[in-house]
């Protein structure tokens, strides 16, 4: 049965994130916001802290992780109850993103790709890639939330794949040491042929094309990338090669990331909220919880459902985690997480601009930048109506073929 309450082994941890995202991102957030494309030098000595605690023993999850089931966890056989690194992370990541979502994002080591890397990779890719800072290339020009409709292909050629194609909106492309790339072995197999390749930033045939000014998360630099007869080693391909093991494989990352990101739309919409109840409560608004919605303000009685669905969101995240901590298949509530905290975090930090009126709309404070990261949050790692669909395939017992 899931704990609610934050596991003893994790508080102080979950201090330190706060700490930092205290004295460190929050104050830095406007800076690197103003200047897009402008490294954070300040998160160089916090990533050396991460990996110290990661190599130490006592990092408790720290950075990025990935679902990793054993046989027996598969089949449904659990020792007990484990709160592992998944829950870690995502605890870690709320706290953090209360602090900035697109310094977050930028932190070295701990891409999107390194989630991926970490979720499917073998024991010896695990030690090779260890240290490397990953971004994950998905989405191309033609294709979006559909992995399926990936035209960039991999052709094998001796002991090395080929790869040719474009990729866009790779969060941290610029700064990263590899990219974790979605190709195709065969473009008529669709989803089965999908493959995913570790390509490291000096490999002869990439080229970051361009970086992307951006509404959100504007410390975070988003790239477009090309590959051109871009030759990449055969051990470099994550999990197995075999077409006939199909797509769960590559799929499997996004049951690790879609909590994170749900996660980072948590600590977000937190701020936003503990903020605005302290510029209400300035203005003479008060929030009592021991009286019904309908007897208090319009002001409050928005707040409290706003405070309601984040809870849901923040509750749905936990669950997620913890099940890929458990071993348990947490695709669904993985999608479930992310729909729900992503929608939340958009309606809650746009919310919390109209009740303060000017001081939320101006840049006195914070809240409009959250308001402008949050929407990223309900975007990428998959769009809400993607989630929502494959919720629906889920719940109904539907293939992608039969739901589309």
């Amino acid at each position: 049965m899931i704990n609610l309450e934050t596991p003893r082994k994790f508080r102080a941890f979950v201090n330190q994130a706060h700490q930092v995202a205290a004295e460190m991102l929050r104050p830095n957030s406007r800076r690197y916001d103003l200047a897009e494309h402008e490294y954070p030098v300040e998160l160089d000595m916090l990533a050396a802290m991460v990996d110290g605690l990661g190599a130490s023993g006592t990092g408790s999850g720290a950075g990025a992780s990935g679902v990793r089931r054993t046989a027996a966890a598969s089949d449904g056989i659990v020792d007990g109850v484990a709160n592992g690194s998944n829950l870690s992370s995502v605890l870690s990541i709320m706290e953090m993103c209360w602090g900035d979502v697109g310094l977050l994002l930028s932190m070295p080591r701990q891409g999107l790709g390194n989630s991926a890397i970490a979720s499917v990779a073998s024991d010896e890719q695990l030690r090779r890639f260890d240290g490397v800072w990953a971004a994950m290339a998905i989405t191309e020009p033609g294709c979006g939330s559909d992995s399926a409709g990936i035209r960039t292909t991999a052709r094998l050629d001796g002991d090395d794949y080929v790869l040719d194609g474009e990729k866009i909106f790779v969060t941290a492309g610029g700064r990263c040491d590899a990219v974790v790339v979605w190709a195709t072995l065969d473009k008529s197999l669709g989803r089965a042929a999908i493959k995913s390749f570790v390509v490291m930033k000096d490999t002869p045939g990439m080229t970051v094309e361009r970086l992307e000014h951006k509404l959100g998360i504007r410390a975070s630099d988003t790239a477009t990338i090309r590959f051109e007869n871009c030759r990449v080693p055969r051990e470099n391909l994550l999990g197995s090669a075999d077409i006939d093991k199909g797509f769960a494989g590559v799929m499997q990352t996004f049951d690790n990331t879609r909590p994170l990101v749900a996660a980072m739309a948590v600590g977000c919409a937190r701020a936003s909220l503990e903020l605005t109840r302290e510029l209400l409560s300035d203005a003479g608004v008060q929030i009592d919880y021991d009286r019904p919605v309908h007897l208090q303000s319009a002001a409050a009685a928005t707040y409290l459902a706003m405070e309601a669905d984040w809870e849901a969101a923040y509750l749905l995240t936990l669950q997620a985690a913890w099940m890929a901590d458990n071993g348990q298949p947490n695709s669904l509530q993985a999608s479930m997480a992310k729909a729900k905290a992503g929608r939340a975090a958009n309606d809650i930090t746009l919310r919390c601009v109209e009740l303060t009126g000017s001081l939320g709309y101006s840049e006195h404070h914070l809240l409009e930048k959250w308001s402008r990261d949050s929407k990223i949050l309900d975007i990428f790692e998959g769009t809400q109506q993607l989630q929502q669909l494959i919720v629906a395939r889920r719940l109904l017992g539907k293939t992608s073929a039969e739901l589309k």
